[in-house]
């Protein structure tokens, strides 16, 4: 059984709490998670490259395992992580015990006051299209939310049309360009097939 299947399993047990169950699974070696890469993910870095984020906060949405947040650590950015399964982020904060981003346990659809606007930089890499399409709309509209300056979109892409079965449920283009809102207006939105890399500015 593939990662992705270990991943569509639990979502079919249970739809909005099946990152824990998939992590700690995973953490039991009964599981592979899908996006457990060995690299931050190539367009992140191709767009990020170079950038010196000292002084500037940002913030990873759905960080995983990590390994955008480390990035972003090392061009001198201020990171925050966040993940809604404790035991993704344990293990996150197992594999660098040293690091200087700070993860934490927090929910996309209802993330903590404080974070309203509060970050330079906001990263959401494929964590929206992992949740059920009826969930898009809200997830959208939270990132938005939390964006003070900039905020960048990869996710998978499709065409207008019925939801194939997920997860994960690749977003449209009337999705990614729904992400201009709060007062987010869109710089760039690139279809690179298979994927969005999508730029929005305040």
């Amino acid at each position: 059984m593939s990662a992705d299947d270990d991943a569509r399993r639990l979502q079919t047990a249970n739809p909005t709490g099946w990152f824990e169950d998939l992590y700690a699974e995973a953490e039991a070696g009964k599981a592979s998670v899908p996006w457990d890469q060995p690299h931050p993910q190539p367009h992140l870095v191709e767009w990020a490259s170079g950038t010196d984020g000292a002084g500037r906060r940002a913030l990873v949405v759905g960080c995983g395992y990590g390994r955008d947040a480390e990035f972003l650590a090392s061009l001198g950015y201020d990171v925050v992580a966040f993940d809604i399964s404790p035991t993704g982020i344990a293990t996150v904060r197992a594999r660098y015990p040293e690091s200087k981003v700070e993860y934490v346990v927090a929910d996309l659809l209802d993330p903590p006051a404080e974070w309203h606007h509060a970050f330079d930089l906001v990263v959401e890499n494929m964590t929206v299209q992992a949740l059920p399409v009826d969930l898009h709309a809200r997830a959208i509209e939270r990132v938005a939310w939390l964006t003070g300056s900039t905020l960048l979109v990869l996710a998978v892409a499709r065409d207008e049309g019925p939801a194939p079965d997920g997860p994960p449920w690749p977003l449209t283009p009337s999705e990614i360009e729904a992400f201009a809102c709060d007062g987010l207006t869109a710089r760039s939105i690139r279809r690179d097939h298979p994927r969005w890399v999508a730029e929005f500015v305040r």
